[in-house]
Order: C-alpha cells, then sequence, then structure tokens
C-alpha cells in the first residue's frame, strides 16, 4: 500500500512567480480551496515544499 498525501490550495495564485504557478498545476491543483490527493513520493514533497507559502497539507 502506498502512501497518500492531500494538498490543498489555501491561498490565489496572482502575483507569484510563473514556477511556483507551473508547481501548484503540477500538484494538480486549480482554484482556490481544490484538493488533490498525490502519492507521498520525495519529488512531490520538494513540490509542497516550494509553494509552501500557497498550500496546506490536510490529512
Amino acid at each position: 500500500m502506498t502512501n497518500k498525501v492531500k494538498v490543498k490550495l489555501v491561498k490565489g495564485l496572482i502575483g507569484t512567480r510563473e514556477s511556483h504557478r507551473a508547481t501548484v498545476r503540477g500538484l494538480g491543483l486549480r482554484g482556490i480551496n481544490s484538493v488533490s490527493e498525490l502519492e507521498d513520493t520525495p519529488s512531490v514533497r520538494g513540490m509542497i515544499n516550494k509553494v509552501s507559502y500557497l498550500v496546506k497539507v490536510v490529512s
């Protein structure tokens, strides 16, 4: 069984860097309050850390 992590977009993307917007899209998030369930891998954790000021990890 693989571990999953749920990520929620809690802030808007206006005024953020283009690379951060691309990272959020790569996480599968669209609008504010959208939630995505992803595999818990080091690459996903790195993406979450990069945009940690925009997202929240929910259980």
